[in-house]
């Protein structure tokens, strides 16, 4: 009798449901998921802030008047049934020196009304459809996610840094 190819069972390749999280894709653009998006207000803008010392992102829902506000767009536009959507975070990245040389999700939590991203937690490599159709494999070795929410590795950005698309009007 031939010995059985066990694999082990992961929670990681269970899909993500109403887990809220937020993923830094490459080149700074934060994506949130419905239930993340949902803890912050459904907000039209958000304010980012960081605390070097402990390392923890901060995003609050703000009006989209503010002059540091960031616009919040549904993945796939105005129009669609998102459940992911995006801010354009690359300016805030590069000046806090957040790693983003691959795209990253972690597990949020709440501070008041401050969405939390704790950079020195669990976080989990994302592998987007696109890049595992080119091969791609989690840095930890596991199969790349066929995961439904799972953001693209490589959002094509404009010269501004928005997602393609998601540019403000005006």
């Amino acid at each position: 009798m031939d010995v059985p190819q066990f694999e082990v069972f992961t929670k990681k390749l269970v899909p993500l449901g109403k887990q809220p999280y937020v993923t830094i894709q490459r080149r700074g653009v934060f994506g949130f998921n419905l239930p993340a998006f949902m803890l912050l207000g459904s907000p039209t803008a958000v304010e980012l802030m960081y605390d070097r010392r402990a390392r923890i992102i901060g995003i609050r829902g703000v009006d989209e008047t503010v002059e540091h506000a960031y616009a919040i767009r549904p993945n796939g536009g105005a129009n669609s049934r998102a459940t992911t959507y995006l801010v354009s975070g690359q300016a805030f990245t590069k000046y806090y020196r957040i790693d983003t040389s691959v795209s990253r999700r972690w597990p949020v939590t709440m501070a008041d009304d401050v969405l939390c991203v704790d950079l020195n937690g669990h976080s989990t490599e994302v592998i987007g459809a696109r890049s595992a159709d080119r091969g791609g494999v989690a840095s930890s070795g596991a199969a790349p996610q066929d995961d439904e929410n799972a953001e693209p590795v490589d959002l094509p950005t404009d010269s501004a840094g928005f997602p393609t698309g998601a540019r403000p009007e005006g």
